[in-house]
């Protein structure tokens, strides 16, 4: 398949698998009213989500240096199916739901970044760095695509329906692999299982763990975001003077997370051409005032607090591509599996503990009713983005790209 064709089908696939990414997030005040959720349960839920990506991560993706990549991907594709639908029937209250959504990561595990390593496998060259920012940018309409229909459905037709949608979503990735895609022999042979899970390498790696590093920073600020901007939204809503607004909370942060594609996308250009170091450098610590600043907006025109969470979406997301392209690029093509599972292991990792310790926060200062809760919640997550800079400093500058 050209490489055109084969882009085409990984981003519409990542879609699809992403269906179920947010719905639990999207729906917190609903599970909330129903099972009596307290804020850290809730982020408990949504933060085992990525615990679950985290702890199969580094197995999934490392084999992709030793197995056949497109395997491990309709494995994963299968199970993201399952749980979606074990969800749906039988999630009653916070541990099943827990048990559900963990299964939920896994299968995300096995799609996101396997899903890029067979595109970069197969492709290379100028346009591997755009296939790269173009798929990872993706994830936002994924994300924001899932927030949408969970809303939408549910609205309509109950909760179990939206995670009735998602699983309908994963199987449909499957079968648009299954026919589209065809398994390839792996460049390296059959390594050895102890050589393809061995990270001492990736982290003698300077620029590519710099890369890492940086990306852990990201995902904590991304996550934390993602999981709770409707529940923000939806604060500020009930502050306003009039609060029969013309979009409720769901939509609106759906057109919020849907800024991510062209920041991304824009982002990595701006990194091709003047430097992907600089350019990181500039967007995170924007990133980090706006984090500082977006929590205490609630009480502010609704129009106002939708512009700015808006700006502040797009500058989180702005540096994800360059940040997994420095990454991919810097790997050594033997262990680029290894490198991509660390990434991902450290990355979502952060973004299992970043929802959770949003919800604390939010616990420890006054719950949901309180501006200050809000503002010192959010810049838990600035502290993120301060890091994607002092480490690139550091780790990167022999590479100065």
């Amino acid at each position: 398949m050209n490489p055109i064709g084969l882009i085409v089908v990984f981003v519409t696939a990542l879609v699809l698998v992403m269906l179920g990414n947010a719905t639990f997030p999207a729906l917190i005040p609903t599970f909330q009213m129903e099972w009596s959720l307290t804020n850290t349960e809730a982020g408990w839920i949504s933060g085992v989500y990525y615990a679950g990506y985290a702890a199969a991560v580094p197995i999934l993706v490392s084999l992709t240096d030793r197995e056949d990549a497109r395997r491990i991907y309709l494995f994963s594709t299968a199970l993201g199916a399952v749980s979606a639908l074990a969800f749906a029937l039988w999630a009653e209250g916070f541990w099943t739901a827990m048990a559900f959504r963990a299964l939920g990561g896994v299968s995300l595990a096995g799609t996101y970044m396997v899903g890029l390593k067979i595109l970069t496998d197969r492709i290379s060259g100028t346009i591997q760095s755009r296939a790269i920012s173009i798929y990872t940018a993706n994830f936002a309409i994924g994300n924001s695509l899932s927030v949408l229909v969970a809303g939408e459905v549910t609205l309509f037709a109950g909760w179990s329906w939206a995670f009735g949608v998602a699983a309908g979503g994963s199987l449909a990735a499957f079968l648009l692999v299954l026919v589209s895609v065809k398994s390839v022999a792996h460049p390296h042979g059959r390594q050895r299982i102890k050589d393809v899970l061995d990270v001492r390498p990736v982290v003698r790696n300077r620029p590519a763990f710099g890369y890492i590093l940086g990306y852990v920073g990201h995902i904590w600020e991304l996550f934390g975001f993602r999981n709770w901007i409707v529940v923000f939204l939806a604060f500020s809503i009930s502050l306003q003077p009039d609060q029969a607004w013309g979009l409720n909370a769901t939509q609106v942060a759906t057109v919020i997370l849907l800024l991510g594609l062209p920041a991304s996308i824009i982002g990595n250009e701006f990194s091709l051409r003047f430097g992907r170091r600089r350019v990181i450098t500039i967007i995170m610590l924007s990133s980090a005032a706006l984090a500082f600043t977006i929590g205490f907006t609630a009480a502010l025109p609704f129009a106002v607090v939708a512009v700015l969470s808006g700006l502040y979406g797009m500058t989180i997301t702005g540096e994800s591509a360059s940040l997994t392209t420095g990454v991919v690029q810097h790997a050594e093509s033997s262990r680029k599996g290894a490198t991509m599972a660390l990434q991902s292991l450290l990355g979502f990792g952060a973004g299992a503990v970043s929802p959770l310790a949003f919800g604390v926060v939010l616990d420890l200062a006054g719950g949901q009713g309180e501006i200050l809760a809000w503002g010192l919640a959010f810049g838990l997550l600035g502290l993120g983005a301060l890091l994607g800079p002092l480490v690139l400093l550091r780790l990167t500058r022999p590479a100065a790209i």
